[in-house]
């Protein structure tokens, strides 16, 4: 099992991905390792998600993770926390990794327990370098295209404050003053939308 203290900002593209890349390498940035994601979110049975809030259903999440890189597949289980200020921004946040073998035997375990799966999200990363500074461009399937990018300590990109001036200095096409998009709230309020219609009709 392995933790992970990194914080991170994550904005979204408001270009195609592919625009987004033309735009990163005239400015230096080379293609680096790429992955996919195929994450399953588990909660508890007992939660009443009539009355709670996306966010707050979300902190009961666990994620089985399904991620493939370099023709290998690492299977995980994932526990995120995170420390959110008054204007939704993120303070702090773990995430807290245990290796597995089989996602179906990690999902039958969850059921077993009391957890029942709430949504999957899939999703294609690639990474961009220019020197010290990485960043993940990732697209949702059936989702937004988002830009994310950690702090790395004992570096010049150590905070998040640090991370915001890179972002606005790179003039790439982002929607303005959103450095803590969130795409599991994103993706989990179109299932919310989705049943709340079809309850109306």
């Amino acid at each position: 099992m392995d933790q992970k203290d990194n914080n991170e900002i994550t904005v979204k593209v408001t270009s195609s991905k592919e625009e987004l890349i033309q735009i990163l390498e005239k400015k230096g940035f080379l293609p680096g390792n790429s992955f996919s994601l195929d994450d399953y979110y588990f909660v508890p049975n007992d939660l009443d998600l009539k009355k709670m809030t996306t966010r707050d259903i979300l902190s009961k999440a666990v994620i089985i993770r399904n991620i493939f890189e370099n023709n290998v597949y690492i299977k995980k289980i994932t526990y995120k926390i995170k420390e959110f200020n008054s204007n939704g921004e993120i303070l702090n946040q773990k995430a807290i990794n245990c290796n597995i073998d089989d996602i179906e035997q990690a999902k039958q375990l969850l059921t077993a327990i009391g957890y029942k799966q709430i949504m999957n999200i899939k999703e294609k990363d690639i990474v961009y370098y220019k020197e010290q500074l990485a960043l993940a461009i990732k697209d949702i399937k059936n989702g937004d295209i988002l830009i994310e990018v950690e702090t790395e300590p004992n570096s010049e990109f150590d905070t998040i404050d640090k991370l915001k001036n890179v972002i606005k200095n790179l003039d790439i096409p982002i929607e303005p003053n959103q450095y803590f998009i969130k795409k599991a709230e994103i993706e989990f309020d179109k299932i919310r939308e989705n049943i709340s219609s079809t309850n109306h009709q």
